[in-house]
């Protein structure tokens, strides 16, 4: 290893959404990079979890693919770049003119720059089509999509460091960022809580971040383990209490009469939708004590400044959108919106999930949310473009993938793994088999890979440069070391060169590189109008920033909303059961998260000896008085099964989790989550319900064996 730090190289970590600085030192050889703290970094002043520690470990790993494949005769061969282009875009001209172009799907990923992600989606636009989406898909659209339509923006309304400054109550529902968001909650949250702050955290399992805090035995924490799928009752009891006790008590302050007057529409018909609202009932729906749902409204309505963080325990739901929908209603009624300290934040997942859709890799909306069946927004993209867009939405991602073989014949996968990421995974697996063409653009050959037509071999995340934004709005620059395989492309390069060979050489897709295509991005992306690379330099910058020379905004609606009357939008909601409860057959309730170890699909993490050493296989946490009824001891192998399919994993006998529910995590391709999930959708936001699925354990099986945990 070179021995001179001066060579290490800035840039941020590719995990989740915090967005840490690291420093990537480069060794001897190309494939030799080691992990340096950055203590300056502006998001993580030099700590670091343990993902982020381990995170070279991925570059230049054995797996990684080195050369373009195309499949022949069922079987992977190694080609050159021209044959693999070629092939590409022969295909992809033959769909068009054998259908049309809504036959063909693509994938964007989070897991890659912002200026990557903005050319795909032009790519898809030019060629004809809406039909292009991402991983946000899975995680928060039905969080951006209420976020939007009620307040202005699908993003987090304040940032991490204003909320560590200001925020006397955090109510983190469906959300565990000591887990999945490890710096964010001690750097930020934790701080908070030291200085006094008092956490609610409702989640139907115990976990890392209701031990973070230490204060679990205080009158400043409270865990409301709700059952699985009944968070909207829970809000509604909260609201409930806020509205009869500021009847009793107006004085009191619970609800901010003159921001609700003055800032919002829909107040009256909250109070009509609640106003036979049986709390009781409702308290035993969500399997958690009245008097605890009343008290932890009382420490939010009465705090100065109260925070909402939301996670996916909210938004995979089929009624994730009224999910949140009920947290703007209790951050609005509440005048908690609009200053330091306050808000309803989303706490994004992957590095650049946030950016993703800021660039407009989504199929309803062009770059910075403008909606593409807006004809002013559309046409003033187009001005740039020199095109015209398709005006009417495209198919979501799981819709693309269930309308294969029916409308869609050809599919664009840029590091994206929907045969895990996906709910339902073997019929997944199925339909991707019934498409006429796949290629798929990424570093190492994935689950999904293995069923492409062309492979086409993608650089790491520390090999290139590019801008990608945090879950707190932050656009920040990532800068790569150098390639360490001669003959694999960065992902622009690759999106470059088959846009120039499908439409021409003017077309707009031929970049000299990341800043150019940043510098167009600028054009048609009103909240990133005022940023340059220049400006971003080492600190970033918080959208919106409209012109340059503008800081950025670490917190939203200081005057106004969004919307359409710039009013703040409260819709009173009411409660929808999982699409899959228990019954006779499946008479448990699975419900999934993630681990602080692993990532997602685990297509990086599995591949790192660091993380994989922690958590190499799957598991299930069983309740113990399920354990008991079933005759599982702890440690024993099981077999969970779903109306879609099974998996073999260890059993956790833990209080951890509610009776009558297990958990389990998507990560490991040998007995992952998504064989069994649900793939039912939310009506507007299209995500699917992860989060409750039917389902039945059983025991005196023997373990399936996995993939080779990773070298050391």
């Amino acid at each position: 290893m070179s021995g001179n730090e001066d060579e290490a190289v800035k840039t941020i970590c590719p995990y989740c959404g915090v967005g840490c600085g690291i420093k990537v030192q480069p060794g001897e050889e190309p494939g030799d990079m080691r992990f340096m703290p950055w203590a300056e970094a502006p998001v993580n002043e030099g700590r670091i979890c343990i993902k982020g520690g381990a995170a070279t470990e991925v570059v230049g790993h054995e797996d990684q693919l080195t050369d373009p494949l195309i499949r022949e005769d069922g079987e992977f061969r190694e080609a050159s770049w021209e044959e693999a282009y070629s092939y590409v875009v022969d295909e992809m001209e033959r769909v068009r003119e054998t259908y049309e172009p809504d036959a063909m799907g693509f994938f964007g990923s989070s897991k890659v720059m912002n200026e990557e992600n903005y050319l795909l989606q032009k790519l898809a636009r030019r060629y004809g089509t809406n039909n292009v989406d991402n991983c946000t898909r899975m995680c928060h659209a039905s969080t951006v999509w209420a976020l939007r339509t009620s307040l202005g923006a699908g993003a987090m309304t304040n940032s991490m460091a204003d909320l560590r400054e200001a925020a006397d109550v955090f109510w983190i529902h469906g959300a565990n960022p000591g887990e999945q968001h490890p710096i964010a909650n001690s750097q930020y949250f934790r701080q908070a809580v030291l200085e006094g702050a008092t956490v609610i955290q409702v989640d139907p399992h115990a976990n890392k971040t209701t031990r973070s805090f230490k204060i679990d035995e205080t009158d400043r924490h409270m865990h409301l383990q709700v059952e699985p799928g009944t968070d909207i009752p829970l809000l509604n009891v909260v609201i409930k209490t806020i509205l009869e006790r500021h009847e009793k008590e107006p004085e009191a302050g619970w609800i901010d009469e003159a921001f609700v007057e003055a800032r919002t529409e829909g107040f009256d018909h909250l109070v009509e939708t609640l106003e036979d609202f049986d709390k009781e009932a409702a308290a035993e729906t969500c399997g958690v004590p009245l008097e605890d749902i009343e008290l932890a409204a009382e420490k939010y309505a009465t705090a100065d400044n109260a925070a909402i963080f939301t996670g996916m325990g909210m938004s995979q739901h089929t009624c994730g959108v009224d999910n949140v929908q009920n947290e703007i209603n209790l951050a609005l009624i509440t005048g908690n919106v609009g200053r330091p300290g306050t808000g309803v934040n989303p706490l994004r997942g992957q590095n650049n999930v946030q950016g993703t859709c800021d660039v407009g890799a989504m199929p309803n909306v062009l770059p910075g949310y403008q909606l593409v069946d807006d004809d002013e927004a559309r046409e003033s993209v187009e001005e740039v473009w020199g095109f015209e867009i398709p005006p009417e939405p495209g198919l979501t991602n799981v819709e693309i993938s269930h309308a294969i073989g029916d409308s869609i014949h050809g599919l664009y996968v840029m590091g994206e793994n929907p045969v895990m990421s996906e709910p339902d995974g073997n019929r997944v697996e199925e339909r991707l088999q019934e498409l006429e063409f796949m290629v798929v653009q990424d570093i190492f050959l994935t689950e999904t890979a293995q069923f492409a037509d062309v492979v086409l071999p993608a650089t790491t995340w520390a090999e290139r440069g590019g801008t990608v934004t945090n879950t707190d709005r932050r656009v920040q620059r990532m800068r790569g070391v150098h390639k360490v395989h001669e003959n694999t492309k960065h992902d622009l390069e690759i999106v470059s060169e088959v846009g120039t060979r499908l439409f021409g050489e003017d077309a707009g897709f031929d970049f000299e590189d990341p800043e150019a295509v940043f510098e167009e991005l600028r054009q048609v992306c009103p909240s990133y109008h005022g940023m340059t690379y220049d400006a971003l330099g080492e600190e970033g910058l918080h959208w919106p920033c409209y012109e340059e020379g503008d800081e950025g905004d670490p917190y939203l609606y200081e005057e106004s909303f969004d919307t359409e009357s710039g009013l703040g939008q409260i819709e009173g909601v009411t409660h929808q059961p999982p699409k899959e409860v228990p019954d006779d057959e499946y008479p448990l309730i699975l419900t999934t998260a993630r681990l602080e170890e692993h990532y997602n699909t685990g297509t990086m993490s599995r591949r790192s000896p660091t993380l994989n050493r922690q958590h190499p296989e799957n598991f299930v946490d069983v309740h113990p008085a399920d354990a008991e009824r079933y005759g599982i001891e702890d440690g024993d192998y099981v077999r969970i099964s779903s109306r879609r399919g099974e998996i073999t994993v260890q059993a956790q006998v833990t209080e951890a989790i509610k009776e009558g529910v297990i958990w389990t995590t998507p990560h490991f391709a040998a007995a992952s989550a998504n064989r069994l999930t649900n793939d039912v959708l939310d009506e507007r936001a299209k995500i699917p319900e992860y989060k409750a699925a039917a389902a039945e354990i059983q025991v005196g099986v023997e373990p399936v064996d996995g993939p080779e945990p990773a070298d050391d």
